[in-house]
């Protein structure tokens, strides 16, 4: 019961948080003791998480976050996604490309009470580096 309950709340912080840029949404469901754990250089706890959310967002117009898979077990839910954009803006030093972006990535969240208390991200950073043209493609030596 509570599996279904948690993955709802996952779902609903996707959508509204990095899909639609509302986060004060989003924030109804991260506990005030948040913990954040992210490959980027972020503040920590909700402001970490709005960092994200807005770089984000500023950096990939239209950017939709589609849930493809998620496990419940207990208080945690794991979630693979995929974002998919348009690189308009600039991202990590990068200006914008104009390129159409999708990367894939895998987050674990861990709710009580309802709210998300700690969530663990990995995204496929060098994936959209080479989708930028940051780095080469795997056979494409240039």
């Amino acid at each position: 019961m509570f599996t279904e309950e948690n993955k709802t709340i996952v779902r609903r912080f996707f959508e509204e948080g990095p899909s639609k840029g509302n986060l004060t949404d989003a924030d109804e469901l991260l506990s005030p003791d948040f913990v954040l754990h992210v490959p980027l250089p972020v503040s920590p706890g909700i402001k970490g998480i709005h960092e994200v959310i807005i770089t984000c967002r500023a950096a990939f117009e239209h950017l939709n976050v589609t849930v493809e898979d998620m496990i419940a077990e207990g208080d945690n839910v794991a979630a693979r996604f995929t974002a998919r954009g348009i690189h308009k803006g600039d991202f990590m030093g990068l200006p914008a490309t104009g390129k159409p972006i999708m990367m894939t990535g895998i987050e674990i969240f861990r709710i009580e009470n309802g709210k998300i208390v700690e969530l663990w991200g990995e995204a496929n950073l060098l994936g959209l580096m080479q989708q930028l043209g940051i780095f080469p493609s795997p056979g494409n030596t240039g």
